[in-house]
């Protein structure tokens, strides 16, 4: 059994128009001899009478008071909408079809409602489903508990269910449809030549998603890549192969004399505060700060910590919850918000000289500071002023030739 694996997303399903397509590409899959598993989300988003975030704001106006259990039945509603509507379509066009929720196909999950871990995936509900049907429907996001709780897998969820199925059911690939065509070079609202990726590693798009490339989320990748599944980024309104990812030497039809392209995109997290805190002699400072961040549950990046003191970011809704929390200790941070992680991101960084270089004149090009730095063998961070991020992507852009 050729078993192929589809995500439609919520803007994939939020209309006539968009379900037709939809089911244009289920009926080119099936031509071609595939058995079906349809992962979908919630049609629509916020505003949208199914969506998640229309759901979230329905439980806050009816007194705001569910707890993380209930709240995660009432979520759960928008893709059993979602996979119904879509299976009754489906079968006024002929094709023979079912729906399964989360926990009937094989959900296993631990038990933190709204943003619960995967445990393991239990398919055998499925396979038997595909004997008897073209294409099984999945409810996407969801999961139950070993003791029968339904739980939620956070944002992101069904692009995870989708990777995570795909590898129980050993699937050819994972198709996930979404409203651009495959992933780009850098956010097309701001790069305007932004262009698309025929293919990428694993490592670079997850890279890309983890700093604010929204395409797909990165646990989905990370679950592709720990089972090598081949994953597609494609657009749901049109017919393009997207963009393929897979592991580098898995990578087919590249150019004759291009062995590795040294950076694949930039990408950005804006909304960000900078705070920093002098080392003053005070002892054990490192554990004061981040354990202070720990108990306020911030989360922290960019971190950079040395003998003169430490400096991270957080976003800038947590900025002064933060600063209070560390001069409750006597500390004396400083603090700038408003600022952007600006991310050059490409498996070919690793050891190449230069690259550092190639960015610092870049934004010297546009006299834009660099306030913080760093790296990992697959990206380079810099930290900028909010209002220097526009011209700060689209300088890199053009320096690393994206556009070619």
């Amino acid at each position: 059994m050729r078993i192929l694996v589809q995500k439609f997303g919520g803007t994939s399903l939020s209309s006539p128009q968009a379900r037709t397509r939809v089911i244009e590409h289920i009926r080119r899959e099936l031509d071609r001899e595939y058995r079906l598993v349809v992962v979908v989300s919630a049609m629509g988003r916020k505003g949208e009478p199914y969506a998640t975030d229309t759901l979230l704001e329905w439980s806050e106006r009816n007194g705001n008071g569910l707890p993380l259990r209930e709240r995660d039945l009432l979520l759960c509603c928008g893709e059993i909408i979602s996979a119904t509507t879509l299976c009754s379509l489906l079968r006024h066009e002929g094709i023979t079809a079912t729906v399964l929720t989360g926990a009937q196909a094989g959900f296993i999950t631990d038990n933190q409602f709204g943003n619960a871990r995967i445990l393991d995936v239990k398919p055998e509900r499925v396979k038997t489903e595909l004997e008897k049907v073209q294409v099984v429907i999945v409810t996407g996001f969801q999961g139950q508990t070993e003791s029968g709780e339904l739980t939620t897998l956070g944002r992101g969820g069904s692009d995870t269910s989708a990777t995570a199925l795909g590898a129980a059911l050993r699937a050819e690939m994972v198709d996930i449809y979404t409203d651009v065509n495959g992933i780009l070079t850098a956010d097309p609202r701001i790069v305007e030549d932004a262009r698309s990726l025929s293919q990428v590693s694993y490592t670079e798009i997850c890279n890309m998603a983890y700093q604010g490339a929204k395409v797909i989320h990165p646990r989905a990748v990370e679950i592709a890549m720990q089972s090598l599944i081949p994953v597609r980024v494609r657009s749901t309104f049109a017919d393009g192969e997207g963009t393929l990812v897979t592991k580098p030497d898995g990578f087919q039809d590249v150019p004759a004399g291009i062995v590795d392209r040294f950076v694949t995109g930039v990408a950005y997290v804006s909304n960000i505060t900078q705070i920093s805190v002098d080392c003053d002699r005070t002892e054990g400072l490192q554990l004061k700060v981040f354990k202070a961040m720990a108990e306020q549950s911030i989360s922290v990046d960019f971190i950079n910590v040395t003998q003169a003191g430490v400096v991270y970011t957080v976003f800038d809704q947590d900025s002064e919850k933060a600063i209070f929390a560390l001069q409750e200790l006597n500390l004396k941070p400083k603090s700038l918000s408003g600022c952007a992680k600006v991310s050059v991101i490409g498996g070919g960084i690793n050891g190449v000289p230069g690259i550092m270089a190639q960015i610092v004149e870049a934004l010297s090009d546009y006299d834009i500071p660099i306030l913080q730095s760093a790296d990992s063998n697959t990206t380079i961070w810099v930290l900028v002023k909010k209002e220097d991020m526009v011209q700060a992507l689209r300088a890199l852009h053009r320096k690393f030739e994206l556009h070619r």
